[in-house]
């Protein structure tokens, strides 16, 4: 099996394309239940989608060029599910502070798995 599968990434592609992205937490702004943790990139969910906790599906938008690069694979064992999140157009320094951002406390943990033909 081919951890990188291009229908998967093909697929997260048309499903992107075909939604809206609404960024409901732009890059600077502090979280809603947690005033400390401010967002470093802009972050959203994908509009009249849904994931594991019910909402739209969660995406990380960078400033690069706006296509998918990776997605995260998110353990949460406050909330006691998991989910991914689309990571479009992140710089590598960006990537790293998301990666950062879902390993540092030990109630959230989650890889990054890059795209490779992107």
């Amino acid at each position: 099996m081919n951890s990188n599968n291009s229908d998967f990434w093909n697929a997260l592609d048309e499903l992107v394309h075909y939604s809206e992205i609404v960024i409901d937490r732009s890059k600077g702004t502090p979280h809603p239940r947690y005033p400390d943790f401010i967002y470093q990139v802009d972050y959203g969910y994908l509009k009249d989608t849904s994931s594991m906790d019910g909402a739209g599906i969660d995406v990380w938008v960078g400033s690069g060029e706006k296509k998918i690069d990776a997605i995260m694979c998110i353990v949460d064992l406050v909330k006691k599910d998991s989910e991914i999140k689309i990571l479009i157009g992140c710089t590598e320094d960006e990537k790293a502070i998301i990666y950062k951002t879902h390993n540092e406390t030990q109630f959230m943990k989650g890889v990054l798995i890059r795209r490779h033909d992107a």
